[in-house]
């Protein structure tokens, strides 16, 4: 595309400089570094960098033209606009062809859940033929090809550039409050917004939770004309969202609203069994996941399924045959057969939505491994430690992944909320492995052990065991346990 379609993109979003050349433009780009011949480069005000600061190099690395928000002279065409970000999604959109029209796309926002209920919906849409390709915390993947994230939400640049190079019908993206209020979504059209629940998270980010509920409410407007909300009111946000999208005339499915869809006849003894009532009609099925929370995430599934016109007996078959996911409640068994339990739980509810799955499951006891990311939300530190201690046996505070947070800081952070807090039942273990070590060493037949918070993911620090994640530390004990000859 040329300079002047540039323009045309972004209508009255700035003013260009009188400049008689049109370029071609090869490129969008707003990592200097990444800049070519004839790219375009974007300056965002970012919150570690400015990429004002950085035209100079993008000019030199052969920079067609400029997009910024300074008032600047420059000897290429510069583009000055009220906002780089929201200008980058409409500019990325445009330059790809828009290609949120090709395919049907649901975006998935909440505290918890957005991965589960987005590998669920990827897995029900697969199971009755369809291709999906899934944006998200633990892989993207596109035309059957897996990718490593970088976040939650990609960027502006590359949401359009992945849903461009898809050819897959569906997608199904998880989209961050973070993303929503930095503009990361701007120019993605959806054709169904699914808010799964709200708690207390990221308030060193978001301040409050009326901002925070805020921020999320934004996944509507990116709405296509006639796209829907799907809204799980068995949450107190999620009745209040929908009071709000009422408001706004948005069209609405709610799970939980006895005129339209409900959850009945919950079976969790053993295997997990539950109706789904949708208008006066019933669906019996069984989910291969235990656990509430996970009833929800798999009915919102099933309703945006049913919506799309997919057959209830596919979803059916789909939902019993659901493999899981890596890092969501993925289970280990003890050679005494103990349950360990690998989670990203990181919030108060999770980890009542986790605990209280063990008791309901029938768990004789419950252990509980887990820390804090430094350099986060401090105020929700108390209220984890106080469902763990209602709910544990004994629990373990651990330090990983403590960001620009002092080591001995969070150390002494932990040991305090502890004594305060976890009613004699915690321990304050420094190495992540030992404590899973300790936990694996103790665990007896009928307990279950809860190792949460990072899910899949590396570890930061460097500890005792020869291991990188809660899993492979888990496997690592299995395998020597084998060696031994432990039974």
């Amino acid at each position: 595309m040329r300079l002047s379609q540039v323009i045309e993109c972004l209508k009255d979003s700035g003013e260009m400089d009188s400049f008689t050349i049109d370029p071609e433009i090869a490129g969008i780009e707003m990592d200097s570094r990444n800049v070519g011949k004839g790219s375009l480069f974007v300056a965002i005000k970012g919150f570690q960098a400015d990429g004002h600061s950085f035209i100079g190099q993008a000019v030199q690395n052969g920079a067609a033209a400029v997009i910024g928000e300074e008032d600047l002279q420059l000897d290429i065409p510069y583009i000055r606009v009220a906002d780089s970000r929201t200008s980058l999604g409409k500019l990325a959109s445009c330059f790809y062809g828009h290609p949120s029209k090709k395919h049907k796309i649901v975006g998935i926002t909440g505290t918890n859940g957005k991965t589960t209920t987005s590998y669920i919906l990827k897995h029900i849409l697969e199971t009755a033929g369809r291709t999906c390709s899934l944006l998200g915390t633990v892989s993207n993947v596109i035309n059957n090809e897996v990718y490593k994230p970088t976040n939650t939400t990609p960027d502006a640049l590359q949401i359009q550039k992945m849903l461009s190079e898809s050819n897959d019908e569906f997608v199904v993206m998880e989209i961050s409050s973070h993303a929503l209020e930095q503009s990361r979504t701007e120019g993605l059209e959806i054709d169904y917004g699914l808010f799964t629940n709200l708690a207390h998270d990221h308030l060193d980010y978001h301040k409050n939770m009326d901002t925070y509920f805020n921020d999320k409410k934004k996944i509507f407007s990116l709405l296509k004309d006639e796209g829907k909300a799907i809204v799980n009111l068995y949450n107190s946000w999620g009745e209040k969202m929908a009071e709000e999208l009422k408001k706004d005339k948005i069209m609405l499915i709610m799970l939980g609203d006895e005129n339209c869809c409900s959850i009945e006849n919950v079976d969790m003894n053993g295997k997990t069994v539950f109706t789904l009532r949708i208008k006066e009609k019933n669906y019996n099925i069984q989910f291969s996941l235990p656990g509430y929370h996970n009833i929800y995430n798999a009915a919102m599934a099933f309703l945006t399924g049913m919506d799309m016109g997919l057959k209830p007996e596919v979803m059916i078959k789909a939902l019993a045959s659901f493999p899981g996911i890596p890092g969501r409640f993925e289970t280990i068994t003890h050679p005494n057969g103990a349950k360990f339990i690998v989670d990203y739980a990181h919030t108060k509810d999770a980890f009542e939505y986790c605990l209280e799955t063990a008791k309901q499951q029938g768990a004789e006891r419950i252990f509980h491994i887990y820390g804090f990311r430094g350099g986060r939300d401090q105020s929700k530190r108390e209220e984890m430690i106080k469902v763990s201690a209602k709910y544990s046996t004994q629990f373990y505070l651990t330090v990983d992944d403590l960001n620009d947070e002092k080591e001995e800081d969070m150390i002494n952070d932990l040991k305090d909320l502890n004594e305060r807090f976890g009613s004699g039942k915690g321990q304050v273990i420094y190495d992540r492995t030992l404590a899973i070590k300790k936990a694996w060493q103790q665990a007896k037949k009928g307990d279950w052990v809860f190792i949460t918070g990072k899910g899949p993911e590396s570890y930061k620090n460097r500890f005792e065991l020869p291991t990188a994640s809660d899993l492979e530390t888990l496997k690592f004990l299995q395998e020597s346990d084998r060696k031994l000859g432990v039974v």
